[in-house]
């Protein structure tokens, strides 16, 4: 069974639209990680239906080993991101998982991405859903 981690801190609202969509498209056919940066994302996340969830820095270091797939906000690879949430240590696990990445370029720590159209959220979700139905026939 495909392993899929969805990383957020802060609130968890993201991770948690993010798991909704991905219950709703593939049922059980995947397990779901919740890696929160902080024990309120965590369980926002855990509402939306993730088998399993986990809060914390070491909880994502030890945890991106051992998925198959990770998927957050870009910032979930910038070091001090989430008003210093995101700690270098996670970001460093998250960039050097041998894991298939998809980072939605949502602009919460001012980086911008030269090339990208910005879309809302559910926009970028539903060519998350797309993506991963085509390339990892979910």
């Amino acid at each position: 069974m495909l392993k899929v981690a969805v990383i957020d801190g802060q609130g968890g609202g993201i991770g948690h639209y993010i798991i909704k969509a991905l219950r709703e498209n593939f049922g059980d056919k995947i397990e779901i990680i919740a890696l929160g940066t902080n024990a309120a994302a965590t369980a926002n996340m855990m509402k939306a239906k993730a088998n399993k969830g986990a809060s914390g820095e070491n909880a994502i270091v030890y945890n991106t080993r051992k998925v198959d797939v990770i998927i957050g906000p870009l910032s979930i690879i910038v070091s001090n991101a989430m008003m210093g949430e995101l700690t270098p240590k996670m970001a460093d696990a998250v960039g050097s998982s041998e894991a298939k990445k998809f980072l939605l370029p949502i602009n919460q720590e001012g980086i911008e991405i030269i090339g990208i159209i910005k879309e809302p959220l559910p926009h970028l979700v539903e060519k998350l859903i797309l993506y991963l139905k085509e390339e990892l026939h979910v």
